[in-house]
């Protein structure tokens, strides 16, 4: 592994990371065996490991009679015990220089020198172990706590160091208790923790305003190389020499905070930057599997070392104090570490009152007999083949040995996000000063369908701008969006991740003409991008028209599993939610689901099996039931699962907000995931009967819509699991291009020409025509048996369904309640009649989402496409055609792509008046049917 080439260098990496199972596992010795040299531990993991798994289930339940700070402090003290005994054969391999456990004096005490001191030395003598390292904040009061502490033989690790200065007052304090030590020095070690991306996180958005942006990402690396110059003088000191003769351990350097929480930056970026000898690296899991995957290591630390010089000295030059800020960071560090230790003492409090309820992943699955065995097998050969772990690895073997590794950001992306919160804290009060009342956001598929699940969830905040999403080149909706917003006073968010997919471009250049008509030169400053880096085209335009921010994607994160990162995250902030709260909640289902979680135990592994077990039987059509609150959250999983496993004839076919039905008119093709929230009254009458009828049936249950994240992260870890099933690239869309092709050429074809080419209708009457290729004209007349009704038409066509086969109508329509109370109305018709499942798409939304399955999943659709003339259309500004002509080109497209991959479609086209087409449609579906 490539931390043991880190040794050669001189560098020893530790763990930043503990929790029970990883220590009963045995995933630590191996972590030891392949090189690492020490652990840390803070309050912040501990309540994560202990909210957000069962390790400590027993444990806290043979204490439960006391309270909750002595329960915690009995479960760190066992957990860093059994660390240290791992580690010990490299504390004694070294000579006591390495292999080190680390515990935190509690932070409460970070302004109180005695009772540091007197809170250390318990540590020290509850632990007993000599590769104990207690940690001791570098506050201003915690300083003569270290100096006695070093000089009564405890070992320390200086924590939450930002500044040189504070570094020096660190380094004189392990000197003097090192002198005032009575015994053999080579006991006593110390290492200086400075903590590293928290300084650019909070300096380079000021860089990035006074205009010094080539310095993004550079001032962490170089205090800390200066850092590391003070080092190496300390050690030329005659006073040191003189304790070095003696024996006396150098106090290393350990760099803390090194994984990256710029998507702008690669993951390895800190730790690359920092490699030289006699330092510590201190990576957590994730980082320290990033780095194994594809860092590089070499000497790095005392390269550059003008250019470090020169980044410090411009700092003052663009109006920043670098004082000013390392101070700010040991104060908000404190006080984070405080509030972590308030979190965890309350969820050590719930445990003990309800030790056998998990805090998150309450899962409950109800499957016959022969299902649950296949599913135990899959979870079984998870845990022989270590796939848990190859997963959190980026190994795309996984998979398909193709390059899923490069894909899995998302495993990161809420660890990232609350790296960044005051960023994105900063980012939502400026939105609020500016009065702004409306939030629109531009985007497709990925780029807006987490927001549109918060924004629907969570509805308006007081006090902040509503959240509105357009998703849709309908000139209907796109009208009835710009009548509800005030343009003078909307914040338009541009979401993009590739930043050029058509929609929210043509929608971003209508809102901008728009809102400049309005406002002249000072529209752009109404605007903000979305994007991956290295996006030019929108980069570029945000430029052009002043946007007042661009804000950046993680590249390594496809664009459905990018709830969590900036793409969810920032409309979130945006429209006033307590996005540290929601991170906060969210991490407790990442540590669920971790690396060291054996599959059975893991409610990512366990729901994945599920979904692709049952689906490789034949059990495909995913159908999602949810209590009202959650409603919108089924969309989000529609795209994730269809837009993910729907390829090389394969997949899940997902079934969202179909209306329930009696269990006899469900077939055997079926499972269904019931989504509720505790507090309100769900469907447990219907659920329960299609559960007795034998269907199977998986619960889960949010105790409040705070655990929302934990869904998000739940369901992306369950689809990536299902993809390794099915044996597919759980991270690739190989056909959703395809239709945007197709409708790129229609809309050049008309750019060129002024028009389309023309259509003859099957079949005319009343409001509807049908239009079908000469095929499938062909086959339809001779089933319908002499019916060239509408009618007659979709009598025959849908005699082509089967068991095992779905019905999805496509509609190219206005997203809108009532237009969706006339789609439900007939796929429940169809449903009933044929006992098949039923889908409902509005283009071009679905062309983003489902749209991926319908065409590359398993041939077992069979699609009905519904267009309308548009009774008032809207310029596309800067083209010759209109949205209406854009929106027709994308629903020609669609057809002719499902043709071509052999797909059963047909399209029914409703005349100018909707409303009235989409009633006719469902009067002769059910004469259809009837």
């Amino acid at each position: 592994m490539k931390i043991a080439s880190l040794q050669t260098l001189g560098q020893s990496i530790w763990l930043d990371y503990i929790r029970r199972n990883l220590l009963r596992s045995g995933q630590l010795a191996e972590l030891v065996r392949e090189g690492l040299r020490g652990l840390t531990s803070n309050p912040s993991i501990f309540e994560k490991a202990i909210a957000g798994s069962t390790d400590y289930t027993d444990a806290i339940a043979k204490i439960a009679d006391r309270d909750a700070n002595q329960i915690y402090e009995q479960l760190a003290v066992e957990d860093v015990q059994a660390a240290a005994d791992v580690l010990f054969p490299v504390y004694r391999d070294s000579g006591g220089a390495d292999g080190f456990a680390s515990l935190e004096v509690s932070p409460l005490f970070a302004h109180d020198t005695q009772r540091t001191i007197d809170e250390a030395r318990l540590l020290w003598l509850r632990v007993q172990r000599e590769n104990l390292m207690v940690k001791v904040p570098a506050t201003p009061e915690g300083i003569p706590a270290i100096r006695q502490l070093i000089s009564e033989g405890i070992n320390v690790n200086i924590t939450l160091l930002f500044a040189r200065d504070v570094y020096a007052q660190v380094a004189l304090a392990y000197l003097e208790g090192l002198e005032a030590f009575r015994g053999d020095p080579r006991r006593v070690a110390s290492v200086a923790s400075f903590f590293v991306s928290r300084i650019d996180t909070a300096i380079d958005p000021l860089l990035e305003k006074s205009g010094a942006g080539a310095l993004r990402g550079k001032v962490a690396i170089a205090n800390a190389k200066l850092a590391y110059q003070d080092y190496q003088s300390r050690l030329a000191m005659p006073r040191w020499q003189a304790l070095a003769a003696r024996g006396a351990r150098p106090q290393r350097l350990l760099w803390a905070s090194t994984s990256t929480k710029d998507p702008r930056l690669p993951d390895v970026y800190y730790v690359e930057a920092l490699i030289g000898p006699d330092t510590v690296d201190t990576l957590p899991p994730a980082t320290l599997d990033a780095f194994a995957d594809h860092g590089e290591a070499r000497p790095t630390l005392t390269s550059n070392l003008e250019e470090a010089r020169a980044i410090i000295d411009a700092l003052p030059r663009h109006g920043i104090s670098l004082a000013e800020i390392t101070d700010r960071l040991i104060v908000e560090g404190v006080d984070k570490f405080r509030t972590d230790l308030e979190k965890l003492i309350a969820a050590v409090e719930a445990k003990r009152r309800a030790p056998s309820r998990p805090h998150v992943a309450r899962m409950r699955r109800s499957l016959p007999d022969a299902m649950e065995a296949a599913v135990e097998s899959t979870l079984a050969e998870w845990e022989r083949n270590d796939k848990v772990h190859r997963l959190w690895a980026r190994d795309a073997s996984l998979w398909t040995g193709e390059d899923e590794g490069h894909w899995l950001g998302w495993l990161t992306a809420a660890d990232r996000e609350r790296g960044d919160e005051e960023h994105l804290a900063a980012f939502a009060r400026a939105v609020q000063d500016r009065g702004f009342v409306h939030l629109a956001l531009l985007g497709m598929g990925g780029s807006s369908l987490s927001a549109e699940v918060l924004a629907r969830t969570f509805g308006p905040q007081r006090g902040h701008p509503e959240l509105r999403i357009l998703d849709s080149t309908d000139p209907d909706q796109l009208r009835a969006f710009e009548e509800s917003l005030d343009l003078a006073r909307t914040l338009f968010i541009v979401s993009s991740k590739s930043g050029t997919t058509l929609e929210p471009n043509v929608l971003a250049d209508h809102f901008y003409a728009r809102v400049r008509d309005l406002l002249g030169e000072r529209a752009g400053s109404h605007f903000i991008v979305i994007t991956d880096p290295d996006r030019d085209r929108l980069q570029r335009v945000a430029a052009e028209r002043h946007y007042s921010d661009v804000m950046f994607g993680e590249p390594s994160i496809g664009g459905r599993f990018s709830a969590l990162s900036r793409f969810g995250m920032v409309p979130a902030a945006a429209m006033g939610l307590d996005v540290a709260a929601f991170l906060d909640s969210t991490a407790e289902m990442v540590h669920a689901c971790a690396v060291c979680v054996p599959a059975r135990e893991n409610p990512g592994v366990v729901l994945g099996a599920i979904l692709g077990t049952l689906a490789a039987a034949g059990r495909d059509k995913l159908t999602l039931v949810t209590s009202p609150a959650l409603v919108h959250f089924g969309a989000w999983i529609e795209q994730l699962l269809a837009e993910s496993t729907g390829k090389q004839g394969r997949g899940i076919i997902p079934v969202d907000r179909e209306p329930l039905g009696a269990p006899d008119v469900y077939g055997e093709d079926r499972l269904f995931v019931y989504l509720r929230l505790d507090s309100e009254p769900g469907d447990e009458a219907a659920i329960d009967a299609i559960e007795r009828s034998g269907q199977p049936v998986v619960r889960l249950s949010l105790a409040s819509l705070a655990e929302l994240g934990q869904q998000f992260f739940l369901w992306e870890m369950a689809t990536a699991v299902a993809g390794s099933i099915l044996g597919i690239n759980a991270f690739d869309q190989p056909d959703v291009e395809a239709s945007k092709v197709e409708a790129r050429r229609l809309t050049d074809e008309y750019e060129r020409t002024g028009a389309l080419s023309s259509e003859t209708p099957l079949c005319t009457e009343g409001p509807l025509a049908v239009f079908a290729d000469a095929d499938e004209q062909a086959a339809l007349r001779q089933a319908s048996a002499g019916d060239t009704s509408v009618r007659g038409y979709l009598r025959a066509y849908l005699q082509q369904l089967h068991d095992g086969d779905y019905f999805a109508t496509l509609a190219y329509v206005a997203n809108d309640e009532p237009h969706r109370q006339v789609l439900d109305d007939i796929r429940r018709m169809v449903r009933d009649a044929k006992h098949v499942a039923t889908c409902v798409g509005f283009g071009p939304r679905f062309l983003h989402s489902t749209g991926q399955a319908y065409k590359g999943g398993p041939n077992t659709g069979v699609f009905l496409e519904v267009t309308h003339d548009v009774a008032q259309d809207v310029p596309v500004e800067g083209k010759r055609y209109t949205f209406g002509l854009v929106e027709a080109a994308q629903a020609r497209g669609d057809l002719a792509v499902l043709k071509q991959r052999k797909r059963r479609a047909l399209r029914v086209h409703l005349g100018g008046d909707v409303e009235a087409g989409l009633r006719a449609l469902a009067a002769a579906v059910a004469d259809a049917v009837a």
